[in-house]
């Protein structure tokens, strides 16, 4: 295949082939400075491959040792997330958002209500302000579309810059106040690359994993009666998505330290190697085909590079979809299946929209939140978060505590704030299809 014109790479499209590159760090490596057309000058400087693959200290792009240390801030700092606490915000979160148009009797989803609950939830769990939000999606969607990689990649980088810096002067109960703590010490650059990592993979692939459940549930007769009659559960329907239609298609690339034989085929040392999941998901040779319950799949990879943040993303995606279901059991596609518009980027793939129709329902107003996002660690106090686009928790306990400040469900009427980037980006993807 090519990454990009004139520039080469294999792609992966078998299970087992692809858990064999995953599980084997110490034969395919993740750090582009492996990468053989690049050691040869033969990739041009303007090239979408060239500004994406490119040598970074980023957990997806290093090995060994400074792999381990960056993995371990990562899943140190997410792990101080409180999953109890945090599904009763991602609640808040979500009712607040359909309160907004489940009188209305009619919605497109896609941008009132998928994009929005991770964006939202994001923000809150990263202790990041609307303004500082909105030019770090901008810079995301820009790169996620591949009309301007590196630009994308600039922009975003410059605002999680001056996030790091509101956090170093103003430390809170988040995961960025965390990561700048941590023992490892990370750098400015270094905190700069795990948040855009963490940060883009919930608001660039988790809206992808809630619209393509909800496309699933509304079209496919084998879940649509069975799912709305409560026998099977969000979780199931989850998994058959993770397998069938996983919002994130391919990896980044893998790069063989050195000359070996996989599935059949001679890989030299230094080629670039992308692993389709959507297509490994489906291998007709794979022995253990998905069903009900199985988690097998590689949605969200395997090995030591697996996706940090998947554990957050499917209990985001899973309670979004719950409050939905729950407070509008009659949802219903307004239109044709094949007339929604798809997604189809390098990395990310969904539903562009997701317009339905049901019986208006009642505003939910205010609801209890929880008593803590994370874990108690220390005891210093924490100064209030910055305003975000529906009124957070405040942070007013120690460090590590998170308690409600006040409640978006209670926000009158009319249309909360939102990210104006994302949505401007999803509209203009639904128009250009």
């Amino acid at each position: 295949m090519e990454l990009d014109h004139g520039v080469p790479a294999m792609l992966c499209v078998g299970y087992e082939a692809a858990l064999e590159i995953m599980r084997r760090p110490e034969t395919f490596s993740k750090d582009p400075r492996h990468w053989r057309a690049r050691n040869e000058g033969v990739l041009s400087g303007t090239s979408f491959a060239t500004q994406v693959f490119r040598p970074r200290p980023q957990a997806d792009f290093v090995d060994g040792e400074e792999h381990r240390r960056l993995r371990g801030a990562i899943e140190d700092s997410t792990g101080r997330i409180d999953s109890d606490a945090l599904r009763t915000y991602v609640e808040r979160i979500a009712d607040s958002l359909i309160d907004q148009f489940c009188g209305a009797g009619e919605a497109e989803l896609i941008g009132s209500y998928c994009a929005l609950v991770p964006v939202l939830v994001t923000g809150q769990l990263f202790g990041c302000p609307q303004e500082i939000m909105d030019r770090l999606l901008r810079g995301v969607a820009v790169f996620i579309d591949g009309s301007d990689p590196s630009g994308g990649d600039r922009d975003a980088a410059e605002a999680l810059r001056d996030l790091v810096d509101l956090k170093r002067r103003e430390p809170g109960a988040d995961i960025t106040s965390w990561l700048i703590a941590h023992p490892a010490r990370l750098t400015d650059e270094e905190l700069v690359d795990q948040l855009l990592l963490l940060i883009g993979m919930q608001t660039g692939v988790v809206p992808g994993l809630i619209g393509n459940a909800l496309r699933v549930l509304l079209t496919d007769e084998r879940f649509s009666g069975d799912l709305m009659g409560g026998s099977m559960v969000v979780e199931d329907a989850l998994d058959e998505v993770l397998w069938t239609d996983p919002p994130l298609a391919n990896t980044t690339p893998y790069f063989p330290v050195h000359d070996t034989n996989l599935a059949g085929k001679r890989l030299r040392a230094g080629d670039a190697v992308l692993i389709s999941l959507a297509a490994t998901n489906r291998d007709a040779l794979l022995r253990s085909p998905h069903k009900q319950g199985n988690r097998a799949h590689l949605a969200f990879g395997a090995g030591p590079h697996a996706c940090p943040g998947r554990g957050t993303a499917r209990l985001i995606a899973s309670v979004a979809l719950e409050r939905l279901l729950d407070r509008i059991p009659d949802l219903a596609l307004a239109g044709e299946p094949e007339e929604l518009g798809q997604l189809s980027a390098v990395f990310v793939r969904g539903v562009i929209a997701l317009p339905v129709r049901f019986a208006p329902v009642g505003r939910q107003g205010g609801r209890g939140g929880p008593q803590g996002m994370g874990t108690e660690q220390g005891a210093s106090p924490q100064p209030p978060a910055p305003s975000l686009p529906l009124p957070p928790p405040a942070w007013t306990g120690a460090a590590g505590e998170l308690r409600p400040g006040a409640d978006p469900g209670q926000q009158g009427e009319g249309r909360p704030k939102q990210q104006s980037a994302l949505l401007g980006w999803f509209n203009w993807r639904r128009r250009s299809h």
